[in-house]
Formats: C-alpha cells, sequence, structure tokens
C-alpha cells in the first residue's frame, strides 16, 4: 500500500528519501517539481498534484512549509477536500499553531478521515541521518496505524495523548533549543570580542558539563561564520511567534524566549532569514557595533501582542 509524501523541504526531503531507501513505497508531490527528481531516482513515484497523492495513499504524510499550504494541499474550504481525506489518515509533520492542528483535526474526522500529529525534534542533519525525534498524538488506534512508518525517518517516538499535545511538546521542546542557540552563540560573540582564541573557545565548551549534541552541531557553524541552513533563521522566528502566543493564551511569562523573539526578528530583517539559525550572532554584533551603551538603552525588548 502507497504512503503519500508532500512537502520537501530543507527537512522534508531527506525524510522522505530515507522512507523511499527503506524501501517505503512512496508517492511524493512537492510544489517546486526539481525538489522530486532525488525521490525519483530513489524509486518513490511522482504525483502530478496533491489530489493524485489523496487518490493512491491511504496514509498521507506532510511537511509543508505552514498551515496555509497544508490547507491548499489539503483543498481545506473547498469541496475537494472530503473527497481527499474521507478514509484517509492525514499526518501533519511540520509545526503550527496547537489550535490550527486543533482545527484542522475536528474537519478531517467530520469529513470522515484520521488525523494524526507529528511534529519531529531536529534539523536537517539529523532529518538526513534518520535520527529524528517524533511526537504523536491522536486516537490511539490511528496512531499506532502511523508509528511504523517512522523508523526510517526518527530513532525516537513518544505517545502525548490527544491532539494538540504533540505540538506543545513540540513548542516546549524549541524553545529551549531557540534559548540554548541564542545563548550559544552570544558566548561565541562575547569570546571572540575579548580576543579569545575561537578554536580554543570550543575545546573547552566541548570539554565541560555544557557540551550537548546541539553545541556539537552549532558551535563550529559559529567558528568559521558557516551559515549554511540546517535550521532557517526565518522559520526559527516562525517558530519563536507560535511559542509566544501559546504562552500569552495561557498567560505564561516567557522572558528569556522574548529576548530571543527581538534577536531572530533583527536577524531577519537585516536579510538573514534565509541562513541557519547560529545567523542571530549577526544581530548581536549588529548590537555591539552600534556601541555597547546605545545596544543596551536601544534595544528593549518588544512588547508581544497576541489575540486571545
Amino acid at each position: 500500500m502507497y504512503v503519500g509524501f508532500i512537502g520537501l523541504g530543507v527537512m522534508g526531503q531527506p525524510m522522505a528519501l530515507n522512507l523511499a531507501r527503506a524501501g517505503t513505497p512512496l508517492v511524493v508531490w512537492n510544489r517546486t517539481a526539481a525538489r522530486t527528481e532525488p525521490l525519483r531516482a530513489a524509486g518513490a513515484e511522482v504525483a502530478a498534484d496533491p489530489a493524485e497523492v489523496f487518490a493512491r495513499c491511504r496514509v498521507v504524510l506532510l511537511m509543508p512549509a505552514d498551515g496555509s499550504v497544508t490547507d491548499a494541499v489539503l483543498g481545506r474550504g473547498t469541496p475537494d477536500f472530503a473527497a481527499r481525506v474521507e478514509g484517509r489518515t492525514v499526518v501533519p509533520m511540520g509545526t503550527t499553531s496547537p489550535e490550527y492542528s486543533r482545527g484542522l483535526e475536528a474537519e478531517v474526522r467530520a469529513a470522515g478521515g484520521r488525523y494524526v500529529e507529528v511534529p519531529v525534534s531536529g534539523s536537517r542533519v539529523p532529518a538526513e541521518a534518520g535520527r529524528l525525534v517524533a511526537m504523536l498524538a491522536g486516537d490511539p488506534a490511528d496512531v499506532e496505524e502511523v508509528r511504523p512508518l517512522l523508523g526510517p525517518m526518527c530513532h525516537e517516538s513518544f505517545d502525548c495523548g490527544p491532539v494538540p499535545n504533540a505540538l506543545l511538546m513540540k513548542l516546549s521542546v524549541n524553545l529551549f533549543l531557540i534559548t540554548l542557540v541564542t545563548g550559544l552563540s552570544e558566548a561565541f560573540h562575547f569570546a571572540e570580542r575579548q580576543g579569545l582564541d575561537r578554536k580554543l573557545f570550543l575545546d573547552v565548551l566541548d570539554a565541560g558539563p555544557m557540551a550537548s549534541g546541539v553545541s556539537r552541531m552549532k558551535a563550529p557553524k559559529l567558528r568559521e561564520r558557516d551559515f549554511a541552513v540546517q535550521a532557517a533563521a526565518r522559520d526559527v522566528l516562525m517558530n519563536n511567534e507560535l511559542i509566544a502566543g501559546a504562552a500569552r493564551r495561557a498567560g505564561l511569562a516567557s522572558p528569556l524566549l522574548d529576548v530571543c523573539h527581538a534577536l531572530f526578528d533583527e536577524t531577519v530583517a537585516q536579510g538573514h532569514g534565509g541562513s541557519d539559525m547560529v545567523a542571530v550572532l549577526r544581530a548581536i554584533e549588529a548590537r555591539s557595533d552600534e556601541g555597547a551603551g546605545s545596544a543596551s538603552a536601544g534595544h528593549a525588548v518588544r512588547a508581544l501582542h497576541v489575540e486571545p
């Protein structure tokens, strides 16, 4: 039985390739057709449009850029929606707001489909290595149908209960990731501007208790000023906004996240949205280059207003 995969971006393409190379019968589609060619070479079949994917597949994995793209491929809000999802298991694997996922689940179920949200933790390199971490939420029977498909893409999977608990878990993990990488970038900037040997700084960090998979992946990128994308700054900003929105609706403080929000907003505004998230270093450098006094006085963390 064929499995569908829609969305072959920075994360989606290596995820789908791992499925195809593991022998999963795959039907794929992507808005940019050139992104499907490696999948074709790996044995996947390429659909002409999203409707063909749903027509041929009982389970369809979605890794789109955002909710609007998901809506478009599902035909949400059009008569095509029910025809595509009825009798199918829809599996969004990207990151959206919990409210969006809850609403989509209700519509899919009302149209006779099944729904399992499976956001994944990791960036391009873990995606290529099949070392993502999956969080699943949905009806237990539907979750068990989807779980065996995750093996080639994810080395761990965790049941999180009903929708949207998997997305809430993903946002919790991403809050830590965003603050961690921002802190690492600021520490690197501090050491470099103090005239310390950059390699020595990385060696000391790696020998101590703060070393982690994240630091070992991101610190060398900082040292080499390698901003090739693993997790794009604009996507980090989008995640930051999702987390901030969820925090505000729950009445929660997020002081560290709010500082990161301002820095990633500046990073994207400076034209580095397509660079890796360590490009937040550029926003920190820009503040330093303005002068320490004006940087501290002139960059108050912006207030975040989220509609209830």
